[in-house]
C-alpha cells in the first residue's frame, strides 16, 4: 500500500538540505529510471499500476495531490514538502493532479519503461 516516508532534512540560516544518504536503504527498491514532471496544466497524470514497477514520488517545488487505489484502500495524499517522499507499490492504482504554478514531480522507479508493465483498467 502506498505510504509517506520523511526524508532526513537539515535546515539552518542558509536554507535546507533534504539527503537520500544511500538510495538502496532509504527506500524499498533499486532505482533504474529517474524522471521528473513539470509544467502540468491542469491535466490528471497517471491513472494507471504497474504489474511490477514500485516508485518513489516527491514534489520538489510547488505541490500536487496523488490520488491512490491499491484495490482495497482509497487514498489522497499531499506532496508539498520536498522532505515527504510518496512510496507506490505495484498493485497502486494512481492519479496525479492539482499540481501547483511551477511545480516539480520527481519520481524514482524500480524498473526501466515497459509499456507492457502498465494496467490503466480501474479496481472495480
Amino acid at each position: 500500500m502506498a505510504h509517506l516516508l520523511n526524508l532526513k532534512t537539515h535546515h539552518d540560516a542558509r536554507g535546507n538540505l533534504t539527503v537520500i544518504n544511500d538510495i538502496e536503504k532509504e527506500l524499498p527498491f533499486k532505482v533504474k529510471r529517474v524522471f521528473y514532471i513539470y509544467g502540468v496544466d491542469r491535466s490528471l497524470r497517471g491513472g494507471h499500476r504497474h504489474k511490477i514497477t514500485y516508485q518513489a514520488a516527491i514534489c520538489l517545488n510547488g505541490s500536487c495531490k496523488i490520488s491512490n487505489n491499491d484495490g482495497i484502500n482509497n487514498e489522497i495524499f499531499l506532496l508539498d514538502d520536498p522532505g515527504k517522499c510518496l512510496i507506490l507499490e505495484p498493485k497502486d492504482w494512481h492519479v496525479m493532479s492539482d499540481f501547483s504554478e511551477n511545480s516539480v514531480l520527481l519520481v524514482f522507479a524500480s524498473e526501466s519503461f515497459d509499456a507492457n508493465d502498465y494496467i490503466y483498467d480501474k479496481y472495480l
